[in-house]
Order: structure tokens, then sequence, then C-alpha cells
């Protein structure tokens, strides 16, 4: 039998349920795989050893039981737990135990899953590299001197470096799909509301949401179908109806419905790296050799998508990161010598120099004299962003197109240079902006420097139609093998 770490989640809850392999030994060779790799790759920021090890017991002895019973995963350190400490990877949440934990997280551990630790940040979800976080950078299993990505490059890094088999993380404007394109695994980010977001640390609310990192689509299928569904503790929870996603993308598509795949003709750009380039040329080829109709469409505000994102989520997070002050909660100066000066010294203190220039572009955007000009611009920008997909989805089923318009580059290469990074979620961002499903899948490998270093393939859906956007992208799996290549750390 393959070692624990090397089957998928599907696989190694099936190996557990019929006991050919005990959940502690499946949770013991995670554990020792963080041992072995999580100083080189600096995924993981705590581990949960004794009570991963007392559940996957719970586990083997039937007091624990699920569809997801004895699966080891990885949690995003957004996401509250009333164990252990949810930082954000951010000196301010330094020491900060929450007093509940989150709704998916909870959704997971009922289904049995087994929480190894919590993977390092950028900072409050803020970044592109996962360079930006008090908890140190994270590296790239594929070469370690380049990045994962951002903001979820821990959990991204733990999965395709093998330290898990699935992992949650959140996106805003590409966080899951980015980072899942640039290590090489599927990042799934569902419709906004899903997946409720309560107990995920607020960065900007009307975009965050959690999704998963898995090795395949049916492992992505099998946890969705776990997180997703009401939650009348978030008021943006959407009372939608959750499929099966698992026999969705393990049913084959109607005989009779030619299915029909939009190209948006303004993410054909010269600025693709020419793996990107092949990449799309292949996968066109691919689905057309299924009998699939490629379609043109048209994207016309593509162009505004960072500008509006970057109004919108730095003016939420102002708003939301205010309740950071040195008093309630976090991190507290013991310089201060009066209200404004604690607020004032807690702040600069706390936070890392990303988190405060959103705070700053925020505020600005928020400000009197320039609202209307910028954040009032900003959603009328996003309501006509929302209304292209609309109109394109009117002559297409699903849209295809890059994730990233090239692979990983090296750390510190763009640290200094905060718009050449904002561009790095150039293609990801409208489908936040738009509240749309998006999935990121293994494209094939780009050589660089001479290493090689993954692609990715982004599918986007109407809202909550996360079923046919799921068995699509089972359709582009089964037509390739770019999922099952690993980094040379496994």
């Amino acid at each position: 039998m393959p070692h624990a770490t090397d089957l998928s989640l599907l696989q190694l809850r099936d190996a557990i349920a019929r006991r050919s392999l005990s959940a502690v030994e499946a949770t013991t060779a995670y554990l020792d795989r963080i041992d072995q790799l999580n100083p080189r790759l600096n995924a993981l920021h705590e581990v949960y050893r004794q009570r991963a090890l007392r559940h996957a017991g719970q586990v083997d002895a039937g007091e624990i039981t699920g569809p997801l019973a004895g699966v080891p995963v990885v949690i995003k350190d957004n996401m509250c737990t009333d164990y252990g400490h949810t930082t954000c990877s951010s000196k301010m949440l330094a020491d900060f135990a929450a007093p509940y934990t989150a709704t998916a997280v909870t959704r997971l551990e009922e289904a049995g899953a087994i929480v190894l630790g919590k993977s390092v940040m950028d900072e409050f979800a803020m970044g592109s590299s996962t360079e930006h976080s008090a908890c140190g950078v994270v590296k790239n299993p594929w070469a370690t001197d380049y990045v994962p990505g951002g903001s979820s490059g821990g959990s991204a890094a733990a999965v395709a470096g093998g330290l898990a088999p699935a992992a949650l993380g959140s996106d805003t404007g590409g966080s899951i799909r980015q980072p899942a394109a640039l290590t090489g695994t599927v990042g799934l980010k569902p419709t906004y509301g899903r997946v409720s977001r309560w107990g995920l640390v607020a960065f900007a609310s009307s975009l965050d949401q959690i999704g998963t990192f898995t090795r395949d689509v049916e492992d992505a299928a099998l946890l969705l179908g776990v997180i997703a569904g009401h939650d009348p503790l978030d008021s943006t929870s959407a009372n939608e109806p959750v499929d099966d996603y698992l026999v969705a993308v393990t049913t084959p598509p109607p005989a009779d419905g030619k299915l029909r795949i939009g190209l948006p003709r303004e993410y054909l750009s010269d600025a693709n790296h020419p793996a990107v380039a092949t990449m799309m040329e292949e996968a066109i080829a691919a689905f057309t050799g299924t009998g699939a109709e490629v379609v043109d469409v048209s994207l016309p505000h593509t162009q505004y998508g960072i500008p509006t994102y970057y109004i919108v989520c730095t003016a939420e997070a102002s708003s939301n990161l205010a309740r950071y002050d040195g008093v309630r909660y976090g991190h507290r100066s013991d310089k201060a010598e009066d209200l404004i000066d604690l607020y004032s010294r807690s702040r600069a203190e706390g936070f890392g120099p990303e988190v405060k220039r959103r705070i700053m572009l925020g505020t600005y955007a928020l400000s009197s004299g320039y609202y209307d000009a910028y954040y009032l611009r900003a959603l009328k920008a996003r309501r006509l962003i929302k209304g292209d997909f609309d109109a394109a989805f009117a002559k297409c089923d699903v849209i295809l197109c890059p994730t990233t318009t090239g692979p990983a580059f090296k750390l510190g290469a763009k640290t200094d240079d905060p718009l050449t990074m904002y561009l790095n979620d150039v293609y990801t961002v409208n489908c936040n902006l738009a509240g749309l499903p998006g999935i990121s899948l293994p494209g094939g490998l780009a050589k660089v420097d001479d290493v090689n270093l993954p692609v990715g393939l982004q599918l986007m859906g109407p809202a909550f139609a996360e079923a046919k956007l799921l068995r699509v992208a089972k359709l582009y799996q089964s037509l390739t093998e770019h999922h099952l290549q690993r980094p040379p750390v496994m």
C-alpha cells in the first residue's frame, strides 16, 4: 500500500474506513512529515500534535465518525478555534486565543476531520506572496527560493509539500486560486455566501470567502460538501441547497447537452508567460476534443478590476481593522502616555507595513471629499464587472482563463514594489467582485532558471453553480496528468 502521505483525501478516508490504515497511523505520518519539512517550508505556524493524535484515537475507537473520519487537514490562521491561537500571522494578535470556533472548522471536525495545525499567511490576509507575515516567509515546495503565492501560501505549501492532504484557506481577491496555481494544487473559491464566514477574521467582508486546497478535484468536491451550507450565525450566508458535489464530479454530463466553454479575449494577454499561453492552447484543444464548444466572450471592464478591488478591499479593511486599538484585545503598547497615544502606538507596533499601507489607502478613499470620487465610483465599476459576467454566462456554461500571468517569482523580488505585487491578482479579483465561484487547476510546468514551476488554469462559473464548475474541472483533470506532478520535496 502507498505511504499515507501519498494518498488523496478520498483514498485516505476510504483506507481508514475499511481499516487498512488507522487514523492514528495516518495522523502520525503527517505529523512526522511536518517535523521533517516544515522547518524548510515554514508552512505551519502552530501544530496541535497531542490533540490530533487524541482525536485520531477516537476515530479508531469508533467514537468519532463522519464523511471525513480520520482525515488530517490544515486550517489557515485567520479562522478562529477555541484551542490554540488565532494570530492572522500578525504581531497584533500574537497571543490571541479565540473563545469560539469558526463554523467551517466546526463542520470539518463534526465530519471527523483531524486538525493538524494552522498555516502561515500574509498578515490579515493582505498580500500575494505570503512574505508579509510576522511568522516569517513561506517557501514554495517546488523551489524554496520562490514564493508560494498568497495570502493563503501556508495552506497551499502544506498541501503541495505533503504536510496535509487538504487545507482550508480564504480568498478575498485570489488568495486561494493564486497560491494554488503557483504550487500546483487545486484551489476552490466557492460562491460568496456558499460557505459560512462566521469565525473568519474579516479583511474585506463583501469579498472574503472560505475555500479549499486539495490535490485533485474529487477531494475539493468532498471537502466543499462538508463545509458548505447556510449558517444562521452568518448574515451573509446564502440559504441555497447544497448539491452532492462528489456525485456531481463522478457523474458524466448529460449526453444531449453540449458543454460551452467561454474564452474571454481580455485574458489572452501578451503579458502571459509562454508556458501560460501554451497551457491555454492545450486546454482549448483538450476541451474541443471532447466535443465541447469554445465560444468567444468579452469581459470589457476587466481592466478596471485591480483599481476597483484595491479601493473596495482597502476601504473595508480600514473599517474592519479599526477594532484593533490596544484596549479590548490584541497587542497593547506599554509606552503610551494617554489614550490617543495608546491607540497610535499599539497600531504602529502591532501592524506590519502592508497592513498599514492598506489601512491608509482605505481611510483616504472613505474620507470626506473623496468618498464619491473613489469608493462610490468603485462600487459602480463593481456592478459593471458583475454585469459583464452575467452577459458572458448567457453564452457559455463556464469561463476558461489563466489563474496568473506566469509561474512563481523569487522571494523578495516584488516586496519593494507594491503595485507590481498587486497585479499578480489581475485574473482573479473580478471573480470576487462579482461573488462568483472559481477554481484553479494544475496546468503544467514552466521552466524558470533551471527549475520547474507550476502554472494554473482557472475556471469560473455562475453563482451557486459549483456542481457544474467541479464537473468541468474534473473533465479537464481527466484529460491531463498535471495534478499527478509532485514537487521535489515529495
